[in-house]
């Protein structure tokens, strides 16, 4: 069964710095793209950044390109959003999300983890 947990959320001040983690099972990131998306308080889900294998590319949102980070260890089955130079608007809940093949910047992914909460105090 294909499962993704997040976790690594928490609260930080302006200016700091949170790396969260999205555990995979089921399924093998050689083939699965991994995406990750924002909800911020009211809002929808906006995607942020993605990361695939099978095209070794790396994608991001204008507004965090430079502060965040995606990486991911297929062998033991990780990505990660290593966030730079928090900001307030920056909070919302994480969830990362999984679809076959290749990145893309949309909410078209097929999978999806329960969500990590990010605070960003100013």
């Amino acid at each position: 069964q294909l499962q993704l947990v997040e976790s690594g959320g928490g609260t930080v001040q302006s200016g700091g710095s949170l790396r969260l983690s999205c555990a995979a099972s089921g399924f093998s990131l050689d083939y699965y793209a991994i995406g990750w998306f924002r909800r911020a308080p009211g809002g929808v889900r906006d995607w942020v950044g993605c990361i695939s294998s099978i095209d070794d590319r790396t994608d991001y949102l204008d507004f965090v390109k430079g502060r965040f980070t995606i990486t991911g260890d297929n062998a033991k089955r990780m990505v990660y959003l290593q966030m730079n130079s928090l900001q307030p608007e920056d909070t919302g809940v994480y969830y990362c999300a999984a679809r076959f093949r290749v990145c893309e910047a949309s909410r078209n992914y097929d999978y999806w983890g329960q969500g990590t909460q990010v605070t960003v105090s100013s």
